[in-house]
């Protein structure tokens, strides 16, 4: 018997996610995440001004937009990190304004953050036993009788070396996570997100400050997740990974929703090349970016 494992298949592109013309705001067949007038001002700015977006279940959905778009302001906004001026959102059909964070990562939707928020003193090992729910010697009593605990506590350790495992970080799980490089620590990042077992994972920008090597890797594992059943929404400005692997993408510009749509779709839009690009507005948005090499003879 062959000990070579199965090569890993990439996911078929999930199509038929929407009802109706692909346009800002538009319905969703199978929606986990439903948000509606969100808002959020700062001072007499304003970075968050969506009408109404839905993110399709079991997809990966790409959200884009040039610096200062308010991805990431949306992002803490519906995770629970700020709170919004107007809007209501829900998850898996709860409501989830003026839910604090720590609840809705209970509920199952966990984050990523642009800037990894590993505990640096703290060794890798530990950083995912946190990540755990319902730990029973979180709490002040049962923390005193260990036999009330003992056994959950080993469960979440083989868990959390098989994930290491997976993500290839097993060898380093006693090493500080401080000790990390910047990709290691992503890695990490997103694998302690799985020990809540997660139905909901958004990533801000997975890729940002991530040496070549590590890509790949980083990729894969993205695209792991929707093979084990999970939905991903991730911010993003490399535009060779959206075309390559989201489902689904949302384009936001100045705060609101300018486009929705498939990769290829949403690239040959003229507001989205106009949003990034200005005057290149006749060109591939990946063609423009440097990313995808036009064959020639192809307009």
């Amino acid at each position: 018997m062959s000990s070579k494992s199965p090569a890993k298949k990439t996911p078929v592109k999930s199509t038929g996610l929407h009802i109706g013309e692909a346009q800002p705001g538009v319905k969703k067949v199978d929606p986990i995440l439903i948000a509606d007038h969100v808002s959020r001002k700062f001072g007499g700015l304003t970075a968050v001004d969506v009408d109404h977006v839905e993110i399709p279940k079991g997809a990966i959905t790409a959200l884009i937009g040039p610096n200062g778009a308010g991805k990431t302001t949306l992002f803490n906004l519906l995770t629970g990190f700020d709170k919004p001026d107007t809007g209501t959102w829900s998850f898996s059909g709860a409501n989830l304004a003026g839910v604090p964070a720590h609840k809705v990562a209970q509920m199952g939707q966990v984050r990523t953050f642009q800037l990894t928020k590993a505990l640096g003193l703290l060794t890798v090992l530990e950083n995912m036993k946190l990540g755990a729910k319902d730990q029973s010697g979180e709490s002040l009593f049962p923390s005193l009788l260990p036999f009330l605990w003992k056994k959950q506590e080993s469960e979440i350790e083989e868990r959390a070396l098989g994930i290491l495992e997976r993500f290839k970080l097993l060898k380093l799980k006693d090493d500080f996570a401080a000790s990390l490089s910047g990709g290691q620590r992503k890695l990490l990042e997103m694998a302690r997100a799985l020990m809540s077992n997660p139905t909901l994972v958004m990533l801000d920008e997975p890729m940002a400050g991530v040496n070549p090597a590590l890509t790949e890797s980083l990729l894969e594992h993205i695209l792991d997740l929707k093979t084990q059943g999970m939905t991903v929404l991730f911010v993003e400005h490399d535009m060779h990974m959206v075309r390559h692997i989201a489902d689904w993408v949302i384009v936001m510009a100045e705060g609101k929703i300018i486009a929705e749509g498939s990769p290829d779709e949403v690239m040959r839009n003229e507001a989205v090349v106009d949003a990034y690009l200005g005057s290149h507005q006749d060109v591939d948005l990946g063609v423009a970016t440097g990313r995808i090499t036009m064959p020639k003879g192809a307009k």
